[in-house]
């Protein structure tokens, strides 16, 4: 405990106090007072120089005190004499009450800076929080955050570990003497360790951030005696301030490209409307041929040709303009009990060279359930999987394709001997308009077969996916659920 007061000088309290006893022995010596009472005054100046002196101060008064009682009130007078009883009670009685009254004095003291540092911190982690919600979202966040809190708390420095981004941000006065790589460290420790922790030898806290209970980064205050809450507090607010930075961000993301989407699909419903009118004249001018004159077999097989091509254009075209309405919530399809082997085999029947279809494996395992599904719109999936089979797998390999039952649906596999889909674009291969790098040298293709694909399946609470095989190729998935038995009734 310290002696003298705390943030203050104790050598004034010290003076007024001596020169007050001697005041008080020269008054009631000519008063003519008696042993007691002077002891009584001379215990309030004890007092008082333990209050705003401290234990040291309030024991010289004490003995001074003492040596005036001895001298000037105690029988025979003006004489010292070690040897009284009534000197040492005195001087224990003044000493314990000293001891006392300072430690009290002290304690009170310590509480109310406690409480001015708190009622500051408290005041601080306010500004913070307020200018945190005018952070520059388009900035980096990270140097931005560390900055504020050190300008708001005074501190020599500030390190912000962001383990999403695995990047330090720092902020602090040019020192040649800061060890930037420790404090860097050490917030990557504290992380990786998960727990708070203070260094007294450098005056630092080492906090986790979180956002829950799931640790996203960490924080070191240099140069800093804050509370243990105080600090986990402002490693809150900084990770308050990172996650709605990064929510900002992809809501910023997620607007561009809504609005690509819409242009892009805008582009797509124009052509698809082009495309029709032209593919109309054509059909009618080759329906009208025959009428024009008698054709050669050559002919009129050049011009089933033609016909039979125009026709699968103006279906493309249909389903181009088909397709957005897939994504509108209030579109239902129009379900009914189907089985996907079925499906299948039509899809790659309908293929038009033999030598396509006869690159196919098809297996079904026994027990199949039937799928409450939209026939046109499962077909067309299945189709859009088949066709990519064709276009992404090495010339004249295998396909195998497998339907077999799981619990609660039915899956459908399509397995590929060639381009093989990385971790990275497994999802991203079902973005519309997104193609794979591998596979743009393989065909020629829009991005929109497998977006179609995840669309139709979603619309009926199924679920696809892909992997790659290492040295092998690629495997695209689709699975729906299965209906009730007491529905069984399957549609041919």
């Amino acid at each position: 405990m310290s002696s003298r007061r705390i943030g203050g000088n104790g050598f004034i309290p010290l003076v007024l106090c001596l020169c007050g006893v001697a005041a008080c022995t020269l008054v009631s010596f000519r008063l003519g007072q008696n042993m007691a009472s002077v002891g009584f005054v001379y215990l309030v100046f004890v007092v008082l120089a333990a209050v705003h002196g401290g234990f040291r101060q309030a024991t010289l008064v004490s003995v001074l005190s003492v040596g005036c009682l001895d001298f000037f009130f105690n029988e025979p007078i003006f004489s010292f004499s070690v040897d009284r009883v009534s000197n040492w009670v005195a001087l224990g009685v003044f000493e314990f009450t000293a001891l006392i009254i300072s430690r009290l004095s002290n304690r009170a003291q310590l509480r109310a800076q406690e409480a001015m540092s708190q009622r500051r911190d408290a005041t601080g982690l306010y500004q913070a929080a307020r200018r945190i919600l005018l952070i520059d979202p388009s900035a980096e966040t990270g140097t931005q955050v560390a900055t504020l809190i050190r300008d708001e708390f005074g501190l020599k420095a500030v390190f912000l570990f962001d383990a999403v981004e695995a990047n330090t941000c720092e902020s602090h006065d040019p020192d040649p003497g800061l060890d930037r790589r420790f404090y860097a460290r050490k917030s990557q420790e504290t992380y990786l360790r998960d727990s708070n922790s203070f260094d007294r030898h450098t005056g630092t806290w080492f906090c986790v951030l979180r956002m829950g209970m799931r640790p996203t980064g960490a924080l070191a205050l240099c140069g800093t005696e804050m509370s243990d809450l105080n600090a986990a507090a402002l490693a809150s607010l900084a990770a308050i301030a990172l996650e709605r930075a990064r929510a900002l961000q992809r809501q910023s993301r997620a607007e561009a490209e809504q609005q690509a989407e819409k242009l892009r699909t805008a582009v797509l419903d124009a052509l698809a409307h082009k495309f029709k009118t032209p593919l109309t004249v054509i059909r009618t001018a080759i329906a009208g041929l025959p009428a024009a004159g008698e054709l050669s077999g050559l002919q009129s097989d050049l011009v089933s040709l033609v016909d039979e091509e125009a026709r699968k254009l103006n279906d493309l075209a249909h389903r181009l303009l088909g397709a957005p309405d897939l994504d509108q919530t209030e579109f239902q399809p129009e379900l009914e009990p189907l089985l996907l082997s079925r499906l299948t085999k039509t899809a790659i029947g309908d293929l038009e060279r033999q030598a396509d279809r006869d690159r196919f494996r098809f297996r079904v395992t026994t027990g199949e359930p039937p799928v409450l599904a939209d026939r046109e719109l499962i077909l067309t999936a299945i189709t859009q999987l088949i066709d990519n089979a064709l276009k992404y797998s090495d010339p004249e390999s295998s396909i195998d394709i497998g339907v077999q039952p799981r619990p609660g649906g039915v899956v459908l596999t399509v397995r590929t001997q060639g381009l093989v889909v990385t971790p990275l674009d497994q999802e991203r291969i079902f973005q519309r308009f997104y193609r794979a790098p591998g596979a743009q040298s393989c065909a020629p293709g829009t991005g929109l077969g497998l977006s179609i694909v995840k669309t139709i399946v979603n619309d009926h609470h199924g679920h696809v996916w892909a992997h790659g095989e290492s040295d092998y190729g690629t495997v695209v998935s689709m699975s729906l659920p299965a209906i009730e038995p007491s529905l069984n009734r399957v549609s041919t």
